[in-house]
């Protein structure tokens, strides 16, 4: 999808239930959105995904003149207004891990945690910048893309390294120079003790770009931070050592250690059954419910809902042929009107039924496609 944002139209991805936690990823300098694709891919069967170009980076329009970090942590908010988003985790590599840094400290609130990919405070020394900038200005990308790639990776021959080369050559010389310009000026001194929320820091062994040096510096700035150094990766390792950057993403995602289960599991009910339904069943608790309440708050919700084996969309699809089959018709009405939250399609429902008929039978699947009937005509009409 494209976003209008001033005068500028932002590419934009979203992939994941609606309902689900979200997560904004942001690009390295020079490349584009589809650098995260092995990590979104598995990600988002439990989070919902938004990726974007950045301004003058693959098909986001260019913007006349120089970028500041300030300039592009406004367009990353201004994403996230469009999509109704008051808060995310944020995800960012190299030049994105920078402005999710940028972003926590402008406005703290709307920073659920951050994951910094290979990235640093500021990147000196300002001239090397400088001289990229006129570099490209007189000849194009073709003028550093061999260097960059020397940075970027370790194996310049495979597959994914060529993409990469590729998502570089394409790059619009006055969108990459504007970026440069925002990694020239950036400085450390801004964002001292202004980012305290959760943060894991993870950087390649081999990276000259943003060394493990800047990334130890980045891990003492932030409280509480966690560092991992992973071996022969160099700069960009979305592509070569995607298993491992989608495993350390999946574990800074995991609910922590010492969440609390019911807090995390009134999270996910909310997602799924949506706040109004909740807050009208909390009202309704008794001494008589109340420990069953926290029961299945805890170990169905908490437990089972926020595991990151299953997407969302699929747990809302099995919940709905199990219940069907059983003929729990006050769940399967209750997880129908959930659809709307996780994604589920009025079409997908009837596959489901059709499955339901075929193993678990006949009167039960009717019975339960009458009762979607209703449910599904009620949500259009209170649309």
């Amino acid at each position: 999808m494209f976003i209008a944002i001033r005068d500028m139209s932002v590419h934009v991805q979203v992939q994941g239930p609606p309902g689900a936690p979200p997560v904004l990823m942001m690009h390295s300098l020079g490349t584009g959105l589809h650098v995260w694709d092995p990590q979104a891919e598995i990600l988002s069967r439990t989070h919902r995904v938004i990726r974007f170009d950045l301004r003058g980076h693959g098909l986001t329009g260019v913007v006349p003149g120089e970028a500041t970090m300030a300039d592009l942590a406004e367009d990353a908010f201004a994403v996230m207004d469009a999509l109704g988003i008051p808060a995310a985790h944020l995800a960012g590599i190299s030049i994105g891990g920078r402005i999710a840094m940028e972003m926590a400290a402008a406005q703290p609130g709307r920073v659920l945690s951050l994951f910094l990919l290979d990235t640093a405070l500021e990147f000196p020394p300002p001239s090397n910048w400088q001289a990229r900038i006129e570099a490209v200005g007189a000849g194009g990308m073709a003028a550093v893309v061999d260097g960059v790639m020397a940075r970027w990776v370790v194996d310049q021959s495979s597959p994914s390294s060529r993409a990469l080369r590729s998502m570089l050559l394409t790059t619009p010389a006055q969108g990459y120079a504007a970026a440069c310009a925002a990694l020239r000026d950036a400085r450390a001194a801004p964002l001292q003790g202004k980012l305290g929320c959760r943060a894991r820091v993870v950087v390649g062994e081999l990276d000259q770009a943003s060394p493990v040096s800047a990334a130890v510096t980045i891990q003492e700035a932030i409280p509480g931070s966690t560092l991992t150094v992973l071996p022969g990766v160099s700069h960009i390792p979305t592509f070569e050592a995607a298993e491992a950057i989608t495993e350390a993403l999946q574990e800074h995602l995991a609910p922590q250690p010492h969440d609390d289960a019911h807090a995390a599991g009134m999270a996910v009910r909310k997602a799924v059954l949506g706040e109004a339904h909740v807050a009208r069943a909390q009202a309704n608790v008794t001494a008589l419910d109340a420990p069953f309440q926290d029961y299945i708050t805890r170990n169905v919700w908490g437990q089972i809902w926020t595991r990151p084996g299953l997407p969302r969309h699929t747990r809302s699809l099995l919940t709905l042929a199990v219940t069907a089959a059983l003929a729990r018709e006050g769940e399967f009405g209750l997880h129908v009107r959930a659809t709307r939250n996780t994604g589920v399609t009025p079409e997908e429902i009837a596959e489901v039924l059709l499955q339901v008929g075929a193993y678990a039978g006949v009167p039960v699947a009717n019975h339960a496609l009458k009762i979607a009937k209703d449910i599904l005509a009620q949500m259009e009409d209170a649309r």
